[in-house]
């Protein structure tokens, strides 16, 4: 290690706070931050109407009050690892926060598939996630849902295709692959923190709906200058 990379890593703190996380100022993470507010708030409400309402709830919601809060969770676990720095790591986990949105999108429009689900959602009988997606954005491309699939298939997987997601310029001027902290790549994690804010409201829109006697605030407004 020369003398540049040890001063960097004395003056780099080994966990980042909200206070001096490295991404700390970009709008899509300062919005990421207010989306996950109103669905964990969102949620609250729902927990506690579940409570006095378990023996009348439909299999749909019931299904909900698991799928959603797995879905919050993950959403929770990206924004910690954009926190430390990990995108790459956060990147991963983009693929089952669309599972969890596609899923109870496609079975609050065919509740008909709720018992397929409660069956254990089997491969082979299950939809495929591209279908779900398709359905999900109301049919609006099946080929873009597609893409999008492979393209987070390519990343869980660690196709070759996967690798340019961790590449970092290096002291030396050359390039090189990220096995920690990403904390100059402003333009991956806008990425990164707009996608998963996309899926977060489309979570957040289904228990809306499917929980429609709750009253669950609406989504929060972009302030006006």
């Amino acid at each position: 290690m020369n003398q540049k990379d040890k001063k960097n890593s004395i003056k780099r703190p080994l966990v980042f706070m909200p206070e001096n996380e490295p991404y700390l100022g970009l709008k899509s993470v300062f919005w990421f931050d207010r989306l996950i507010c109103w669905a964990l708030e969102g949620n609250t409400k729902v927990a506690k109407w579940t409570i006095d309402h378990r023996s009348s709830m439909t299999q749909l919601q019931l299904a909900a009050c698991q799928i959603i809060p797995q879905g919050i969770s993950i959403a929770l676990s990206i924004r910690e690892l954009i926190r430390q720095g990990y995108l790459f790591s956060a990147m991963i986990l983009i693929r089952p926060l669309i599972e969890r949105a596609a899923v109870i999108s496609y079975l609050d429009l065919h509740p008909d598939a709720v018992t397929l689900w409660e069956n254990g959602w089997k491969h082979g009988e299950r939809p495929p996630l591209a279908t779900m997606m398709n359905e999900m954005s109301g049919r609006s491309s099946k080929e873009e849902a597609q893409k999008i699939c492979s393209e987070h298939n390519h990343i869980v997987h660690g196709d070759p295709l996967s690798c340019c997601h961790n590449m970092i310029h290096l002291n030396d001027g050359s390039i090189g692959y990220a096995s920690g902290k990403i904390l100059n790549n402003h333009e991956l994690c806008d990425g990164i923190a707009m996608e998963a804010q996309c899926y977060l409201i489309v979570l957040a829109g289904r228990m809306s709906r499917i929980f429609s006697d709750v009253d669950i605030p609406q989504m929060p407004k972009e302030d006006k200058a």
